[in-house]
């Protein structure tokens, strides 16, 4: 691996954990709780990044990176007491296929103020493919992150304080 390429997955962890600060803060957690989502976001997208470079599918990449998301959230969850969905949830949201959803919305109306065969084909063409990606990345981000947590149920549905 070269130093471009180091520099590039670095530099997106580094944008992810912006954006999982900003969704972390919205619901108003402790500050480590906000720190361990910035550190899940950047190492999850970083390695999605990296898989997709490497020629993994988008699907199968952003499955990988959502189940080592949701693995680190139960180790974290442990440690610092705190509910599993606090670091997971936010860690997730850089991740959200917002560049498809848009693309298939776009294909949507291009394709019903379009007249000309050939060209909705094309436009059809495009509304399945973007859509059923958007629809495939979310399933992996939900499947991957509930796996960890569905299997280790002991770490991760624990009462962390007694009243």
């Amino acid at each position: 691996m070269n130093s471009d390429m180091f520099r590039m997955i670095l530099f997106d962890g580094l944008l992810a954990a912006i954006a999982a600060i900003g969704f972390a803060v919205i619901s108003n957690p402790s500050r480590k709780s906000v720190f361990v989502s910035a550190l899940l976001a950047a190492i999850g997208h970083s390695l999605r990044f990296f898989l997709i470079k490497l020629g993994l599918e988008i699907s199968l990449a952003t499955f990988v990176a959502a189940s080592c998301i949701g693995l680190m959230s139960v180790l974290f969850a442990k440690l610092i007491h705190c509910p599993a969905e606090v670091f997971s949830f936010p860690s997730l949201l850089p991740m959200i296929p917002g560049l498809f959803a848009y693309r298939t919305i776009l294909g949507l109306i291009k394709f019903m103020q379009n007249t000309d065969a050939i060209k909705s084909q094309q436009y059809m063409l495009d509304i399945f493919h973007n859509g059923l990606t958007t629809l495939f990345i979310l399933l992996a981000l939900v499947i991957g992150v509930s796996l960890p947590v569905l299997l280790f149920p002991k770490y991760s549905f624990r009462v962390t304080r007694k009243y």
